[in-house]
């Protein structure tokens, strides 16, 4: 039975259809992502099922008992509550619960009979829903999230109001997650997370999380790694695919090559008819010819539409001029600043670095590590406490930055990029109708390329900014977090444009140096080869090879350290353990070796017999920790009494090997 279901859903503004008579269900446990071009009436789907909106027509049915939690992107925080305060406010429930704990106690003082057995009762099930709202062990799940979500201790403390908007929207994200609801419904949950954050996510959500979840999100490696289902939004309605994003992917391409198909084949049953309709006009078939022209209006009032993103041109980019062998050159560069509190904060420390003609490099890194200001510095925008860079020979760096105060707010798409053009590469000015083939290739159709860039989305001007400096014939794109405001069309076509041209003929490619900063790891893994990741303590890594080479690494390393420290703290324990049985034995004072029969045993003998032991003991522990023995409590105690009886064997020996001064 599912969770929660809607049916029929019909909403408009004004004269434009959101949704038009829609459908879904939700079961328990499912993972649903959602996906469409920006401004198909995505986040309008999950006001309406989270019960914000108020569809026209329609109804939306969530369980009896069921709770639904919705990820506002404008969180209503309380300014003067701390950080770890305001996720606190998650199990309000549990506090409630408490406090009603406490007064039936205070009141079984003096209770008895009937109401002495009533509180009782009421105590028994308030305990049951306290385990089951997160009982008495609510400060580890406090901070392991608000750790996974990039905030450090020293934050724990800082009031809301001295948080940035990003990190206002990550204190909303956790207490929702804290809340544990019977239903996600995530807007962009990663708006504000790196990459790290964006792992530990998907780790909750497909590892601790047991509730359903529906989720929007443009991070393609988000939906692959956790949902199982995709629904697109596309033209009011609402069309299912199974399987993650990368299946989506293969599936709609085949559905939209099926329906071009059929739309080409009409096509030229229509030129076919038209062609029979010129010819028989006026002669002495013109009855039979103006019969089938009745029929072919009638047939294209329902004709076929060329499917959406298969009619979209081509994007031919000008071709660079050639960079020197060496495009950028750091040494020993260094840049700190001074935090509020008086400490230092240093973002990176004596660097070396080569960037060379062709190459494509990655900045990765928490959010504040200082990935804006490096790049800012290796362009020489910046000046450095340390160290020195130089730029190589005939370069023509375009560098798209997260703001864009430069627009005009008056100025239409199609002619703001017929000025960038003018303006970064006279030499190849843009006719009217080349602007508008740019203007199509980024996903600007129709009267969207006559807007003025004011009435813009913060999306529509960065697809606008990229188009333009994609265009501009630049040899050194330096990209900060292009993708941020992009839908995954828009995200793909940037993709596509900046792959790099597998011969010199490919001349829609770019062909120039890349720099790139994001946490979109779709992009990196397609678009770079090199990767310099920051780690927020001054410290950078040089990897050369794309993100998921690094990522695979980087998980083998973890998992090493791990090991080599757990390593470690058995070693250790193993020496605590034997310095406290040498010293046992000795104060124990043995008896004589004639009534010790253990002091005949060979040291070899004694080392055999104790590791055997230690053995079955590990092997029980092992069964003792499988399902099979948990499910069978006879031989579950079976095993615990032969526990027992190989540790109280096994002291003896230990004191005896130990006391030999082993």
């Amino acid at each position: 039975m599912p969770i929660l279901a809607a049916t029929n859903l019909g909403l408009s503004f004004g004269t434009r259809t959101i949704l038009g008579g829609v459908s879904l269900s939700i079961e328990p446990g499912e993972r649903v992502g959602v996906v469409g071009r920006n401004g198909t009436g995505k986040s309008t789907l999950l006001k309406v099922l989270a019960g914000l909106v108020k569809p026209d027509a329609g109804e939306v049915v969530l369980n009896r008992g069921a709770r639904a939690g919705y990820l506002h992107q404008d969180p209503k925080l309380d300014p003067d509550e701390t950080l770890r305060g305001a996720a606190e406010a998650a199990f309000e429930q549990l506090h409630e619960l408490h406090r009603r704990l406490d007064e039936v106690f205070h009141k079984m003082e003096t209770a008895e009979g009937d109401e002495l057995e009533r509180l009782m009762k009421l105590q028994s099930r308030l305990e049951t829903e306290m385990e089951a709202a997160g009982g008495y062990a609510i400060d580890h799940k406090i901070e392991s999230v608000l750790h996974g979500l990039g905030f450090s201790d020293a934050q724990f403390t800082v009031p809301i109001r001295g948080l940035s908007g990003g990190q206002k929207g990550r204190v909303a994200l956790a207490r929702l997650l804290l809340e544990e609801p019977d239903v996600l419904l995530l807007d962009e949950p990663t708006n504000h997370l790196d990459i790290e954050g964006r792992l530990w996510l998907e780790r909750f959500l497909t590892e601790e999380f047991r509730g359903a979840v529906l989720l929007i999100s443009h991070d393609r490696y988000l939906l692959d790694n956790v949902v199982t289902r995709i629904i697109e939004v596309e033209d009011a309605r609402l069309i299912d695919y199974p399987g993650n994003y990368e299946d989506f992917r293969e599936i709609r391409h085949m559905r939209r090559l099926t329906q071009l198909r059929a739309f080409e084949n009409q096509q030229t049953q229509f030129k076919k008819e038209e062609a029979f309709i010129r010819r028989y006009r006026a002669g002495q078939r013109a009855k039979q010819a103006q019969g089938r022209l009745s029929k072919l209006e009638r047939a294209k009032e329902g004709s076929l539409e060329r499917p959406a993103e298969m009619g979209v041109m081509r994007l031919k980019l000008p071709k660079a001029d050639r960079t020197g062998d060496l495009v950028v050159s750091a040494r020993g560069i260094t840049k700190a600043y001074a935090r509020d509190d008086g400490t230092t904060q240093t973002l990176f420390k004596n660097l070396d670095l080569m960037v060379s003609r062709g190459e494509r490099w990655g900045i990765i890194g928490p959010n504040g590590a200082g990935k804006s200001t490096l790049v800012r510095c290796l362009l020489r925008e910046q000046t450095l406490d340390e160290g020195v860079v130089n730029l190589g020979s005939n370069l023509k760096i375009g560098h798209y930055k997260q703001t864009h105060e430069h627009l005009n707010p008056d100025e239409t798409v199609v002619r703001y990029l017929q000025g960038v053009i003018l303006r970064e590469n006279p030499t190849q000015a843009l006719s009217e109708q080349q602007a508008r083939d740019l203007a199509g290739a980024f996903h600007f159709s129709g009267g969207e390329q006559d807007r003025e860039l004011g009435s813009l989305s913060g999306g529509e001007r960065s697809r606008a900014v990229l188009a333009g400096l994609l265009a501009s014939a630049k040899n050194v794109l330096v990209l900060d977090e292009p993708t941020n405001h992009l839908d995954i069309p828009s995200a793909e076509r940037l993709e596509e444009a900046l792959r790099f041209p597998e011969d010199e003929r490919d001349d829609e490619a770019y062909g120039g140096v890349l720099i790139l900063i994001s946490h979109d790891r779709a992009l990196i893994d397609a678009t770079c080869d090199h990767l310099l990741i920051l780690d927020g303590r001054g410290n950078v890594q040089v990897f050369h090879g794309n993100y998921t080479d690094w990522h695979e690494k980087e998980v083998e390393r973890q998992k090493a350290q791990a090991a080599a420290e757990a390593e470690a703290k058995a070693r250790r324990e193993t020496a605590d353990r034997a310095r406290q049985a040498a010293e046992a034995a000795k104060a124990a004072k043995p008896a004589p070796s004639s009534k010790n029969p253990l002091a005949k045993l060979k040291t070899e003998q004694l080392e055999e017999r104790i590791a055997k032991i230690e053995k079955r003991i590990k092997e029980i522990d092992d069964l003792l920790a499988s399902d099979e023995v948990w499910k069978n409590p006879v031989k579950g105690q079976a095993l615990g009494e032969e526990r027992t009886r190989l540790a109280a064997e096994l002291e003896p020996l230990e004191y005896e090997y130990f006391s030999r001064g082993m």
